[in-house]
């Protein structure tokens, strides 16, 4: 029979705490929306004692979500407690998540206090809290590095109290899997009243096993996970709700455990995260990062055009997602480039693809990533069969905010050299003015872009620029180390599809 895994999602208050995170009350509220648009169970809203704002955004999200409960951290002390229980009033499903370290490390060093008066303490935070509410959680702070014994004591002391969930945590995420999946079997074992209680696990990545973590504690019986979109949280992160999610979802056919999470909503739900909060997603990260379902080895690339499956474990419109990337790069096969082509409506035969992939490969070798204008253009000379017409040979611009911008260029046009300068409202303004004067002719610049296509101080800047001739809109790039450079290449490169 299929069990189901409780998502309690701390990205409000735990996601919160990743530096230079903040969020006001209205951002929480809309994240809160999705979150619960997702399908999580449990929304940890904030810490309310901790600030008036994080008070009023506890109460906001109460007020916001119906179908979840809604959970506002404490210590075990009266005063959180009651702040917790007024902040949580309006909502339909409120929770008081409470407790106390049960390490000896913190017991000792962070409370200076005794196993004894701890325990006590946790025991009364419990029963002053089911004052409040019904459903109380109780964690016991880096559980990770407690004592088993110890630990089993309490976890039994607070669900006779009255706890309905108690959480696990590997607070520093200090333990491997096998060690932390054995501590929740060892409670499972010698816990006499655990079947009164869920037992929840919150990891956290300090090692990189925060997932690993989590999912031995659910074979080893936890029924709910504590977790973050995108793995935000404090130091290195809490456990990601997508790798869990999609880790039980994908291996199914091994495990008996089911969420109520709307799978397609994860990446909706990355982005949002990653937006209002201002932190970026890495690029390999699993699930939601921008390479996750993008292939760029020629021998991906065409197993994965014969079958996703060779190459991918999960359709990306699992999760959100429209399809899988092909990124055209020097390791990039004729099958990649031919289903590229293909997207852009290019059909070649075998002896014209042959032809183009030359070419191809050695701009790829110059640009690292071609992008489709790339494409277009080398099929319009392939097919023209003719070369450039017009060579920048040199440029030469001055800019700052105390110099008249200026720009002097030399071209080849058909074999003929030509030179002239110009000024213009920025470098790049004159570089086109100049470029115009060489070519005896002032076009209309219709669309300009700069991108980055790598990263760094030695970044190159790639420039798409539209023009318009007799009605027509013709685009060139250009890509370059110095951003005025790159865009007198696209310039010219876009004159040079009509001349």
């Amino acid at each position: 029979m299929k069990q189901k895994i409780y998502i309690f999602d701390t990205t409000l208050r735990d996601g919160e705490q990743t530096p230079g995170a903040k969020l006001n009350t209205a951002q929480k509220v809309i994240l809160a929306k999705q979150l619960e648009k997702l399908g999580v169970d449990i929304i940890e809203a904030g810490f309310p004692i901790s600030s008036p704002g994080d008070f009023q955004s506890v109460v906001e999200i109460g007020k916001a979500v119906k179908d979840v409960v809604v959970c506002g951290l404490t210590r075990a002390i009266k005063g959180d407690i009651d702040r917790a229980a007024e902040a949580l009033k309006y909502c339909k499903h409120p929770r008081i998540h409470t407790g106390i370290g049960a390490s000896d490390v913190h017991i000792e060093f962070k409370f200076k206090s005794t196993r004894e008066k701890i325990l006590e303490q946790g025991i009364e935070a419990v029963k002053y809290a089911k004052k409040c509410v019904d459903d109380v959680e109780f964690y016991a702070e880096d559980a990770g590095r407690a004592d088993n014994g110890f630990l089993a004591k309490m976890v039994y002391e607070v669900i006779k109290a009255g706890a309905t969930v108690v959480n696990i945590p590997d607070t520093t995420g200090y333990c491997f899997p096998e060690e932390f999946g054995e501590k929740i079997k060892y409670l499972f074992n010698h816990v006499e009243n655990i079947d009164k209680a869920i037992i929840s696990v919150h990891c956290h990545n300090d090692l990189g096993m925060a997932t690993a973590n989590t999912l031995s504690g659910v074979a080893n019986g936890a029924r709910q996970v504590e977790v973050t979109i995108n793995g935000i949280g404090e130091r290195a992160g809490n456990t990601s709700l997508e790798e869990v999610v999609m880790a039980l979802y994908t291996r199914k056919d091994k495990t008996d455990y089911f969420t109520d999470i709307k799978t397609a909503e994860i990446s909706p739900a990355s982005k949002m995260v990653s937006s209002i909060m201002g932190i970026p997603i890495q690029p390999n990260k699993a699930i939601v990062g921008a390479n996750a379902f993008a292939h760029s080895s020629g021998i991906h690339q065409d197993g994965v055009l014969k079958r996703r499956e060779n190459y991918e474990i999960i359709d990306p419109k699992t999760v959100g997602l429209d399809a899988s990337q092909i990124i055209l790069t020097a390791r990039s096969g004729r099958a990649a480039l031919r289903h590229k082509l293909g997207e852009l409506g290019i059909e070649l035969n075998q002896d014209e693809l042959n032809g183009l992939y030359e070419d191809f490969l050695n701009l790829a070798d110059r640009k690292k990533e071609i992008y489709d204008e790339d494409l277009r253009m080398l099929v319009g000379e392939k097919q023209e069969g003719k070369p450039q017409k017009i060579k920048l040979d040199l440029i030469h611009a001055i800019s700052g905010n105390q110099n008249l911008p200026t720009a002097s260029v030399k071209l080849t046009i058909l074999d003929k050299e030509y030179e002239s300068a110009a000024t213009g409202d920025g470098g790049i303004d004159a570089a086109f003015k100049a470029i115009d004067h060489c070519v005896k002719k002032k076009y209309k610049l219709t669309e300009f872009m700069i991108t980055a296509v790598s990263v760094g101080t030695d970044a190159q800047a790639r420039v798409n620029v539209a023009i318009e001739y007799n009605k027509e809109l013709f685009w060139g790039v250009g890509i370059d180390t110095d951003t005025v450079v790159a865009a007198a290449k696209s310039y010219i490169d876009a004159i040079n599809k009509f001349i």
